[in-house]
C-alpha cells in the first residue's frame, strides 16, 4: 500500500529560472517528471512528485516556479510558489556559480522564521568556478557547511548520493523520529477499544483515514486494538476480564461515549490524538478557552484542510456551528474554508482547524504560527467538541503522564 501523501516528508525546491531545480529533481528521482529547458519560466505550476527515498523512506518533491519569473503569468506562478513554504518539512534552494540574490535571501528568512530546515545547492560549478567571494556570501548567511552542497547536477555522477546525504543531516527531529499515533500512551500488550460509529461521514465499505492510521500505530506497538460501534460498546467493556488501558471514540459520538465509560478508564478521541500528531495540542487546548468568551457577532473561522462534498450534518459547518452556539448562547458568525491556502485571519476571534488527517504537520504548524502572530486563539475539532461538551479535561488527562 502506498504511504498516504500527509505522512510523507515534504520537500519544496525553490531556485531562480534555469538554476537547475528541475535537472536536480530528475537526477535524485531518477524520472524525467520535470520538463528542463533553457527557456527561462519552463516550470509554471508546483510539479509533485512521491517517491521513496532511500535512507529517508517515502518523500513528496514539489518543483516551483523560479522566483524571478518574468513571463507574463510569473507573478501568479511566483505566487503559487510561496504559498507552498507552509506545507513543507525541508526545503532546497538551488543557485549556480552566481550566488545567492535577493530572491534567495528573502526565502532563506523566511525558512529561518518558521524553522524550515534548507539546503543550498550551488549548481553548475563546471561550467564556471565559484568565487571565494560569491562561496563567502552565502557562508556568511548559513553559517553551516552542512547546509551548502557545490556540485554539477548534470555531470557530477554522485550527486544523488551527495544530495541524500546532505538531505538526511537536514530532516527534522519529529520526521526522524516518527512519533506515535497512540501506542505510547498505553503499555504494549494492552486492549485499547476503538468506538468507530458507522454513520453518514462514514465512506461505504472503509472507515476514516484517521481511525486506520490509529489501528495501525496500535498494531505496531503491540497493543490489541478492539474495534466496536458506540451502540455495542457497553457490552464490549462487559465482553473483557480486565478494563482496557484506553478508550478513543470518534469525536461526534464523544458525548454517548462518556457516559458509557467509566471515569477510571482514560477516554480521548482520534480528532485530539492528532491534535498532538499533526499540529500542537497545548496551543489547541488553550485555544479552546477563548470558547468562553466569545460573544454576539463575532466571527469563527473553521479550517479543513481538504476539499470534500459536505454532507447534511457535516461535522464542520453544522454540528461544531451548532455546538459553539449553544455552549456560548451567542449569535456567532461562522465562516469555512477549506484547501491548503490559507485565509486572512485579523477580523476572526477564534480559530477551529480540522483533524489535519489530509495534510502534514509542518502545515499545521504553519497556521498557528500564523494565527500566533495575528493574537488569534486556535483549536481543533476534537479538542473544540469535547470543550463545548464539557469533558476535555478527561479528554486530554492521558496525555499529562
Amino acid at each position: 500500500m502506498k504511504t498516504l501523501k500527509s505522512m510523507r516528508l515534504q520537500i519544496g525546491v525553490f531556485g531562480r529560472t534555469n538554476a537547475g531545480k528541475s535537472s536536480l529533481l530528475n537526477r535524485v528521482t531518477n524520472q524525467e517528471i520535470s520538463i528542463v529547458s533553457d527557456v527561462a519560466g519552463t516550470t509554471t505550476d508546483v510539479v509533485e512528485k512521491s517517491m521513496e527515498l532511500l535512507p529517508v523512506g517515502p518523500v513528496t518533491f514539489l518543483d516551483t516556479a523560479g522566483l524571478d519569473d518574468k513571463t507574463e503569468l510569473g507573478e501568479k506562478r511566483v505566487e503559487k510558489t510561496m504559498k507552498i513554504v507552509n506545507r513543507i518539512d525541508v526545503a532546497i534552494i538551488v543557485c549556480d556559480y552566481n550566488g545567492i540574490s535577493n530572491y534567495e535571501k528573502e526565502l532563506i528568512a523566511k525558512f529561518e522564521e518558521l524553522k524550515i530546515p534548507y539546503l543550498i545547492v550551488i549548481n553548475k560549478i563546471d561550467e564556471q568556478k565559484l568565487t571565494e567571494e560569491k562561496y563567502n556570501e552565502i557562508f556568511k548567511i548559513v553559517n553551516d557547511d552542512r547546509r551548502i552542497l557545490k556540485t554539477s547536477v548534470i555531470q557530477d555522477n554522485d550527486i544523488v548520493f551527495k544530495f541524500k546525504e546532505a538531505l538526511v543531516k537536514l530532516l527534522p527531529d519529529d520526521f526522524v523520529n516518527s512519533p506515535k499515533i497512540a501506542g505510547d500512551l498505553v503499555p504494549e500488550k494492552s486492549t485499547v477499544i476503538l468506538v468507530i460509529p458507522i454513520d453518514k461521514e462514514a465512506p461505504k465499505g472503509r472507515i476514516i483515514l484517521p481511525q486506520v492510521q490509529t489501528i495501525r500505530d496500535l498494531l505496531d506497538s503491540n497493543c490489541m486494538p478492539y474495534v466496536v460501534k458506540e451502540t455495542e460498546l457497553k457490552q464490549a467493556l462487559g465482553n473483557l476480564k480486565t478494563p482496557p488501558a484506553l478508550v478513543i471514540t470518534d469525536s461526534q459520538a464523544f458525548k454517548t461515549v462518556s457516559e458509557i465509560v467509566p471515569e477510571n478508564i482514560p477516554l480521548t478521541s482520534f480528532s485530539i490524538l492528532f491534535a498532538r500528531l499533526k499540529g500542537d495540542l497545548d496551543e489547541f487546548v488553550n485555544g479552546a478557552a477563548a470558547i468562553e468568551n466569545l460573544k454576539d457577532g463575532d466571527c469563527v473561522l473553521i479550517l479543513e484542510s481538504c476539499t470534500h462534498h459536505a454532507i447534511e450534518d457535516d461535522i464542520g459547518r453544522v454540528k461544531i456551528p451548532n455546538l459553539l452556539r449553544k455552549r456560548t448562547g451567542k449569535n456567532l458568525v461562522i465562516h469555512n474554508y477549506a484547501g491548503h491556502d490559507f485565509p486572512d485571519v485579523k477580523d476572526y476571534k477564534l480559530i477551529i482547524h480540522c483533524g489535519a488527517c489530509m495534510t502534514n504537520r509542518r502545515e499545521v504548524l504553519s497556521r498557528i504560527l500564523i494565527a500566533n502572530q495575528a493574537g488569534i486563539p486556535i483549536t481543533n475539532y476534537g479538542v473544540a467538541i469535547s470543550y463545548c461538551l464539557g469533558i476535555l479535561p478527561r479528554a486530554v488527562k492521558i496525555f499529562a503522564k
